[in-house]
């Protein structure tokens, strides 16, 4: 499976989109932000990644306006949170080959250029 995760209207997600040529690689899209994740899509993505917590943006300007900031959040909480607000699931999320790669960081897309090759 080929899919990614992302959000249209963020920019970082469009310019890996763009540098990865993901729209010629038959990838199927989810805008987390029209089409919500669902809760057998985020069990996947854990599976895959080994925690909700790998999964979860502390990024998110609700992170620190809800004062999440200050709480000991468990794996309950970031799998309550990344499936009642869209902005908390760290992104982009591809899944490549039975792999997972989370978020934008030059390795990840590294690594996934390499995966593409």
């Amino acid at each position: 499976m080929k899919k990614i995760y992302y959000l249209s209207t963020c920019s970082t997600c469009s310019r890996i989109i763009t540098e990865l040529g993901l729209r010629n690689k038959k990838f199927e899209f989810q805008d987390i932000k029209t089409e919500a994740i669902t809760s057998t899509q985020l069990a996947e993505m854990k599976k895959l990644s080994g925690s909700y917590e790998f999964l979860f943006s502390r990024v998110a300007l609700k992170y620190k306006s809800l004062g999440l900031k200050d709480k000991n959040l468990k794996e309950e909480d970031y799998k309550k949170y990344i499936l009642e607000e869209y902005t908390f699931l760290k992104r982009p999320v591809m899944l490549l080959n039975g792999k997972i790669f989370i978020g934008n960081s030059k390795n990840t897309i590294a690594a996934v250029k390499a995966e593409l090759e």
